[in-house]
């Protein structure tokens, strides 16, 4: 097998772990075709475990990149959310469930609160089942501290799991309601779709619709708010189901105004949450550059008094 079929047979895993590293598509493809270069040039020196030499360089690129990101992060205008990912190629794994989950936007806003070396090392191990001793050595600590690092960010994550219900004709059901109500702007059936403390997250990074200073939270607050701003879209609202971030969700928009990129999150016969990314800037991989400019020059909304 050439270098580059090895590289290939393992740029699924590569990818997979820069994501849910940093919740971006673009750097996420940046940091592995940085591996990949280095995995070129490295010369005559023979390795023994590809996988462990490009984890290696993924991971230790990730954690200094989300280390440069953090202050940048923590002035960003609204809600954070990680960039969408429509379609993803899933390395295999022993923890199926937990590699899917893993994926959600739920599960990469909850690995935002802990560490850059937290999140490393939990993904390596609980997500991608590597052993410790393969993790001390990429994170350059030891095994025993990186048990103690795992068992931490373990204790925490599982304390805020995010729970979904996997009933898929529960999930048709509520995302047609959902969509329906969308269109036609009707409150009574959009609030009966939603949880009681449903939760709205709307990221336009101060550059388009649907970007609110804060979460919304509540039934009816979150069913104003999104008929009130799809009321001053112009246009039919056109909205193509997706499985955004392996959720269900849609791509949103109208002949004259992209909108985004929609996930929601269904738990017991309701939708508990709602992400909205609307980002032009995360929405590279997914709207074509014409869409992008659209949805770059929309009016930002903000959250209704």
């Amino acid at each position: 097998m050439s270098d580059v079929d090895v590289f290939e047979s393992l740029r699924p895993l590569l990818f997979s772990i820069a994501y849910r590293m940093l919740g971006s598509v673009m750097d996420a493809e940046d940091i592995v075709q940085e591996a990949f270069l280095q995995w070129q040039h490295r010369g005559d020196v023979e390795i023994a475990s590809p996988r462990a030499f490009l984890s290696t360089i993924v991971t230790r690129q990730s954690i200094n990149h989300l280390n440069s990101a953090r202050v940048r992060r923590e002035t960003y205008p609204g809600p954070w959310l990680p960039e969408p990912v429509l379609n993803e190629v899933e390395p295999d794994s022993s923890d199926r469930l937990l590699l899917h989950e893993s994926l959600s936007m739920a599960f990469l806003m909850l690995l935002e609160q802990v560490t850059p070396v937290e999140r490393a090392v939990f993904l390596l191990h609980d997500v991608f089942v590597y052993d410790f001793s393969e993790i001390a050595r990429i994170v350059g600590r030891s095994e025993a501290n990186c048990r103690q690092i795992a068992r931490r960010a373990r204790q925490h994550i599982q304390a805020r799991r995010p729970r979904f219900d996997a009933d898929q004709e529960k999930q048709q059901r509520l995302t047609k309601q959902f969509i329906a109500a969308c269109t036609t702007g009707d409150v009574n059936q959009l609030v009966a779709a939603l949880a009681e403390d449903v939760t709205f997250w709307g990221d336009g990074g101060g550059k388009a619709a649907f970007s609110a200073p804060r979460p919304i939270v509540g039934a009816h607050n979150v069913a104003a708010f999104i008929l009130g701003v799809l009321r001053k879209v112009p246009g039919t609202l056109r909205a193509s189901p997706a499985t955004v971030n392996g959720q269900p969700g849609f791509i949103f928009g109208t002949e004259f105004a992209a909108g985004g990129v929609l996930a929601l999150d269904i738990v017991e016969e309701h939708i508990a949450g709602i992400r909205f990314v609307a980002n032009p800037d995360k929405l590279r991989s997914i709207l074509p550059t014409g869409a992008r400019d659209r949805a770059a020059g929309a009016s930002p909304e903000g959250h209704p008094e």
